[in-house]
C-alpha cells in the first residue's frame, strides 16, 4: 500500500522468503560457499542451521535457483514427527511413483531411480528443510539410504536445514555414525549492527529505491528491538513504512521506529519474545524526559527514546558442541553459546505500552483511520497538502 508513496516497484519487506531479495553478508556468503562446496565435491551430507527467522530457507532457495538444470533436485519442505515412511516422502519428493508399494519395492524403485540419473550423468541432491523435525529413526533411515554409491561416486546428496535443536538431535549418541557423514555444517546467527543497516538498505535497493528511508538511527534502533534477526527485521520495517506513509513521513528517523514498536507491543514485541527466549529484563517505562523531534510531514512530535539498556543481555545456554559459535563453521571442540534475549514492556489495560505523561497515542483503530485518509490523498489527481 506504501509503494508507490517511497516509488518502490514491490514491497522490500515482505516476510515470504525471496531469493532474490537474498542479502549475502558475512555470514550468509559463507554459509553459500559451504553449499557449494557440498555440491561441487559431491558431499554426503551438508548440515546449514540458524535461529527462526535467519533466513536460511531464503539461502537454500537461492542456490537450487544456481543449480544447473542437470542436476534432480528433491525437496521435501513440510516435515513432522509422524512421517509413516520417509522413503515415500523421498521417492515423493523427486516425482517417483511411491503409491501401494511395499516396503521391499519402494527401495527397489529408489535403487533404480538413482541409477538412471548416475547414468545419465545427472547430480541428485535431496533437500530437506525443517529437518529438526525428524525423529532419529528417520535420520537412520537416511543414513542408510546415502549407501547407495557407484564406484567412488556418491550418487545422493543430501542436504538438512533446521533449526538449532537440529544439533542437539545429531550430537545424541544414537546418531554419531550419522554425523561422521555430515561433511560441512554451518550455523546462521543473528545480523551485527553494521549489518542490519546493510541489510535494509539492500532490501530498499532491490526494490527500486536508492535514497534514504531510514536514518542510520532508525537502522540502529531497528536491529535493537529486532535482534538483528532478518524476519523480524523486516517485520518491524514494513509496519514502520506504513506509519510513515499514514503520517506522509518521506525519512523515518528513531523516534518513528520506537513509537511503532510502543504502540505495537503485543504486535511486534510479542514476535520478538517468541524468538529470544524467556524475559530476563525489568519492563521499560516509557520515560517523558528529552526533547521532542519533529519529524518532516508528522502534524506532532514524537518523543525521542533511548534504547532500551537491557538490550543484548541475558542468560547463557550451552548447548551441544555440534557446532561453533553463531557464524562460524563447524567445530566440535568449540561449546554454543546463545544469548536469550526478550524486551519486556509496561503495558496498561488496553494493550498499549504505558505512557507516563498521557501524550495522545495512534492506536491501531486510530491508525486505520489515518492510513485511510491518506490513501484518499495519494489517489491519482488528489491535491496534496502543503
Amino acid at each position: 500500500m506504501y509503494e508507490h508513496f517511497f516509488g518502490f516497484r514491490e514491497n522490500p519487506f515482505s516476510l515470504i522468503p525471496d531469493p532474490a531479495f537474498l542479502f549475502l553478508g558475512r555470514q550468509h556468503s559463507t554459509a553459500y560457499s559451504l553449499l557449494e562446496y557440498g555440491v561441487l565435491t559431491q558431499a554426503g551430507f551438508t548440515v546449514i542451521t540458524g535461529e527462526i527467522g535467519c533466513g536460511k530457507t531464503t539461502l537454500i532457495r537461492h542456490l537450487l535457483n544456481q543449480l544447473p538444470e542437470r542436476v534432480t533436485v528433491g525437496l521435501i519442505s513440510n516435515t513432522h514427527r509422524c512421517f509413516d515412511n520417509l522413503l515415500e516422502w523421498v521417492l515423493m519428493s523427486f516425482g517417483v511413483d511411491y503409491k501401494a508399494k511395499s516396503a521391499v519395492s519402494l527401495y527397489e524403485s529408489f535403487v533404480d531411480f538413482l541409477i538412471v540419473q548416475y547414468g545419465s550423468r545427472r547430480p541428485t541432491i535431496l533437500v530437506i528443510d525443517e529437518a529438526q523435525n525428524l525423529d532419529p529413526v528417520a535420520l537412520e533411515e537416511l543414513r542408510t539410504l546415502s549407501n547407495v554409491n557407484a564406484d567412488k561416486d556418491q550418487i545422493l546428496q543430501i542436504v538438512l536445514v533446521g533449526q538449532p535443536e537440529l544439533k542437539a538431535l545429531l550430537n545424541r549418541p544414537e546418531l554419531r555414525q550419522f554425523a561422521q557423514r555430515v561433511v560441512g555444517h554451518y550455523h546462521l546467527g543473528p545480523l551485527a549492527e553494521d549489518e542490519t543497516e546493510s541489510y535494509i538498505r539492500h532490501r530498499l535497493a532491490h526494490a527500486g529505491c536508492n535514497r534514504e528511508v531510514f536514518t542510520p538511527e532508525a537502522c540502529r534502533q531497528i536491529h535493537c528491538h529486532s535482534g538483528g534477526i532478518p524476519r523480524l527485521i523486516n517485520l518491524l520495517c514494513d509496519m514502520t513504512l506504513v506509519y510513515a506513509y499514514a503520517d506522509e513521513v518521506e525519512i523515518v528517523g528513531a523516534d518513528l521506529v520506537n513509537a511503532v514498536v510502543d504502540d505495537r507491543a503485543t504486535g511486534i514485541g510479542a514476535a520478538i519474545g517468541d524468538e529470544s527466549g524467556p524475559s530476563t529484563a525489568a519492563p521499560r517505562a516509557r520515560s517523558g524526559a528529552g526533547h521532542t523531534t519533529q519529524t518532516p510531514g508528522t502534524r506532532q512530535s514524537v518523543p525521542q527514546r533511548q534504547a532500551p539498556a537491557n538490550a543484548g543481555t541475558g542468560k547463557s545456554q550451552v548447548l551441544p558442541t555440534f557446532s561453533g559459535l553463531p557464524g562460524q563453521p563447524s567445530d566440535r571442540g568449540t561449546p554454543f553459546n546463545t544469548m536469550l534475549v526478550k524486551k519486556s514492556r509496561q503495558l496498561d489495560s488496553a494493550g498499549d505500552a504505558a505512557d507516563r505523561n498521557n501524550r495522545p497515542k495512534q492506536t491501531d483503530g486510530a491508525v486505520r483511520s489515518t492510513i485511510e485518509k491518506a490513501m484518499a490523498r495519494n489517489k491519482p489527481g488528489a491535491k496534496r497538502s502543503s
